[in-house]
């Protein structure tokens, strides 16, 4: 995949001037980032630096003290960019019904692997078992776990560590959605699981979606493999702005002194537990 080339699409995604503080510590200091449709996105940086707040910001978790983050509603059939700034919690469930999310620590919920699919597509896009059932055996094909009756029964506690983030992708899937996020998805696998989670992304992102058209994925990570594999658009935030926003082939290059050390220790922070890399 190149993720940093062609023509670029549509924007997916807009942010401004996005500023959030806690307490004393400033987070973000005027984040500007456009992400277009189709693109596969990287956000990469050290701890502390601001990856999963700006995540929380676009998903609509949180709001930025200044500045402002539009996404597009495909429930809208003009397709606009709606300011989540001047929407209400009713428009952002909108919104959210043509986004999937893979969490860092799965967040599955307690019961079977079918409830778990379901879930979503009962609260958020209101169906029924009968036609949950179709839905949830094809997200699960994709991914390539089991889709008959029993692996549907099977309580998610019984799944190793690389099933449940299969099951957590295929829940994502199973909504259909344009948009994908992913935060840390290899963390806390082996290299070989952690391989194959690689390749399970590189083929969702490309599989032909509404329109005829390739989901617009967005990964936090700290994962080089993966960057090698994808070879995405990489976003690197540093003292709470964007610092670097191009090619993965110009970042894997770079010299800076800001870029070249941490891209150099990228292995090394992969293994970290997960609470250092926040």
């Amino acid at each position: 995949m190149d993720g940093d080339s062609g023509a670029r699409g549509t924007v997916e995604i807009a942010l401004t001037n996005v500023h959030r503080r806690f307490g004393s510590k400033q987070v973000l200091r005027g984040v500007t980032l456009t992400i277009h449709a189709g693109d596969t996105l990287a956000i990469v940086g050290t701890s502390g630096c601001g990856k999963t707040v700006l995540l929380e910001h676009i998903l609509g978790k949180l709001a930025p003290d200044s500045g402002t983050i539009a996404v597009v509603d495909h429930s809208d059939p003009a397709a606009p960019l709606r300011d989540l700034g001047q929407v209400g919690a009713f428009d952002i469930e909108h919104i959210h019904r043509h986004w999937g999310v893979v969490f860092q620590r799965n967040a599955l919920f307690s019961g079977s692997v079918y409830d778990n699919v379901a879930l979503w597509l009962k609260d958020v896009r209101g169906l029924d078992d009968a036609a949950i059932a179709p839905l949830a055996r094809h997200a699960l094909a994709q991914v390539g776990l089991p889709n008959d009756d029993e692996f549907l029964a099977t309580d998610h506690h019984e799944l190793s560590g690389g099933m449940a983030k299969r099951l957590a992708i295929a829940r994502a899937l199973a909504m259909e959605p344009r948009v994908l996020f992913y935060d840390e998805p290899t963390t806390g696998l082996d290299p070989v699981t952690a391989g194959r989670m690689h390749d399970l992304i590189f083929a969702t992102h490309n599989a032909v979606v509404a329109g005829n058209r390739r989901r617009t994925t967005i990964i936090v990570t700290h994962d080089k493999d993966l960057l090698t594999r994808l070879r995405p658009r990489t976003v690197m935030l540093h003292d709470g702005v964007v610092y670097f926003d191009g090619p993965f082939a110009a970042f894997e290059q770079s010299q800076s002194a800001i870029i070249r050390p941490y891209f150099d220790l990228m292995p090394i922070l992969h293994h970290l537990p997960p609470a250092a890399r926040r």
